[in-house]
């Protein structure tokens, strides 16, 4: 199972002093670009059966203890014994620093396997790619995250590359980034584009307006559970079901069974063109005894429909809220998933002639992010919070409770190198001890009332109480009000480029301190179990 000790040897190699990378880490697929004096090349790594792909797969192998990324991983799949885990990015959505992932009877910390996936794709940049990068070569990234990622997406995600020896100069949302590569090639041109990012995993949309070489991010929305991964499950529902395989049976199949369908059903979606009348499923891929079927391609796209409708119902709401009346000048499609022929198909139902598909579907995002990188094109981008961020908090002496955005949707986010945003709180306590329950929501009514996906985050408690201040275990202190005042306290919230959130919770009168990165700390015994999706059913009654 060791890899082959030879390098990539394609005719030609890029050539840097000091390497600047864009990186989309993509549900399906890592994809990688290089700043190299005004061009941004795409980087090419080795594929175990020697060809140069141009992206490097996000995939975990384990048996037992032993775990292989990347390239290793997807070999491993040929061998019995091995646990293939695919679109690990989907377990971010709902996970936090203390997640732990259930894989090959091991139990293992989600951020250490982010971690090992990224030194595996560090690895293979030295020795099995295009970039030739040499082993102590520093090594700045702009890396991508879709346009809904939480706060503990974005931190999870970062922390995995700077682990991994990489040296992480910001983050930006991934339809922002394909804006970049959009005016980049279009000359830094003034246009209110509509970025459509429709990837393996997740579905993005956001309204950005380019002024030469300024771009505002104006809003954005998502699904986070929506991507090219679901094309590919109801494919291979469609086939096992031609087959005549029933529940029981597919019950039965093995993980790796699970992974080669998938993967043969990718294989199958990924050669479709508007043309295709038939899809033929090779399950012998899957099962030695199994025979190929074959699948409408009219019944595969009536099954995928309401998935694609789920995306239009999302870029038709941000254009009601935020572009009412207003022209765009271009809805601007990539992502991997979006070259599903149904997608341009509906879009075009839709949007006519606006729509303009981006010749590097897969890798518009990675282009943008290294020309984000360089910094030599001129190109400022300024990204916005895409939820609140708020705190609840007691009103009324305690008789109600209200919500306090401190970061509302739409905030603008500082650029990489600019100074944290800051918020800050000044009061006179009423309490013993401050219990902070903090929440991110997609929206707020018209009365500051959180609405829509609500997700709960990290609860801290702070001693208001100058005797308790040096007591351990503050937490199993039982709030209480009090009725004489205590002293002044102050919340002095800071947020970075990447979109995560600290507080400094001080006494003023004490000078008694505490600073908390905020997230959602999931509890540790509650395991992700990697294992087979269902298929989807979105979009149906």
């Amino acid at each position: 199972m060791a890899d082959r000790d030879r390098s990539v040897s394609p005719s030609v190699k890029l050539s840097y002093v000091f390497m600047k990378l864009g990186i989309d880490f993509g549900t399906t697929r890592i994809v990688v670009a290089a700043a190299d004096r005004g061009n941004y090349p795409i980087v090419g790594f080795e594929a175990p059966d020697g060809a140069v792909q141009e992206w490097f797969p996000p995939l975990i192998a384990a048996r037992g203890s032993q775990r292989l990324y990347g390239w290793s991983a997807w070999r491993a799949q040929e061998y019995p014994g091995w646990t293939i885990v695919r679109s690990l990015k989907r377990y971010l959505d709902q996970a936090g620093p203390q997640t732990e992932v259930h894989i090959a009877d091991q139990t293992v910390l989600l951020g250490q396997l982010l971690s090992e996936l990224m030194q595996a794709l560090k690895s293979a940049l030295v020795d099995r790619s295009t970039a030739n990068l040499s082993t102590d070569e520093q090594v700045e990234v702009m890396l991508g995250v879709p346009a809904n990622a939480n706060t503990n997406q974005r931190f999870l995600t970062s922390e995995a590359f700077r682990c991994a020896g990489f040296s992480v100069a910001g983050m930006l949302n991934e339809p922002s980034a394909a804006s970049v590569e959009f005016s980049h090639k279009r000359g830094g041109t003034n246009s209110r584009i509509l970025v459509y990012d429709l990837g393996g995993g997740t579905f993005d949309a956001s309204l950005v307006e380019c002024n030469g070489g300024s771009h505002t991010v104006v809003a954005s929305e998502g699904i986070t559970t929506l991507g090219g991964d679901d094309f590919d499950t109801i494919l291979a529902e469609l086939a096992l079901e031609s087959a005549g395989v029933e529940q029981e049976e597919r019950d039965g199949m093995t993980q790796a069974e699970w992974f080669r369908l998938q993967e043969e059903c990718r294989d199958r979606k990924d050669a479709l063109h508007p043309n295709t009348r038939r899809i033929i499923v090779d399950l012998e891929r899957v099962r030695q005894e199994w025979a190929p079927v074959t699948i409408l391609a009219a019944d595969f796209y009536t099954a995928c429909r309401p998935l694609v409708e789920e995306t239009i119902h999302a870029t038709e709401d941000l254009l009601a809220r935020h572009a009412a009346g207003k022209e765009i000048d271009a809805l601007y499609v990539t992502g991997g998933g979006s070259e599903l022929p149904l997608v341009s198909r509906v879009l075009r139902e839709r949007f006519g002639r606006r729509v303009r598909r981006s010749a590097h579907t897969r890798s518009a995002t990675a282009i943008g992010l290294a020309i984000q990188a360089a910094d030599t094109e001129g190109y400022a981008l300024k990204d916005r919070f895409t939820r609140y961020f708020g705190v609840w908090r007691e009103s009324e002496d305690g008789r109600s409770i209200v919500f306090d955005p401190l970061f509302a949707k739409g905030t603008g986010l500082p650029a990489p190198g600019e100074p944290p945003l800051e918020c800050t709180r000044v009061y006179t306590p009423v309490h013993n001890v401050g219990h902070f329950r903090y929440i991110e929501a997609s929206h707020c009514d018209e009365s500051g009332n959180p609405q829509g996906d609500i997700t709960e985050w990290d609860e801290i408690v702070f001693p208001f109480d100058r005797a308790l201040q040096e007591l351990p275990g503050i937490s199993r202190v039982d709030v209480e009000r009090r009725t004489a005042g205590g002293g002044l306290i102050r919340e002095l919230y800071r947020c970075d480029s990447a979109g995560s959130v600290w507080v400094q919770i001080s006494d003023l009168a004490t000078g008694h301190q505490q600073t908390f990165r905020l997230g959602r700390w999931l509890r540790s015994d509650s395991p992700v179990t990697p294992g087979r999706k269902k298929k989807s059913t979105k979009g149906k009654e």
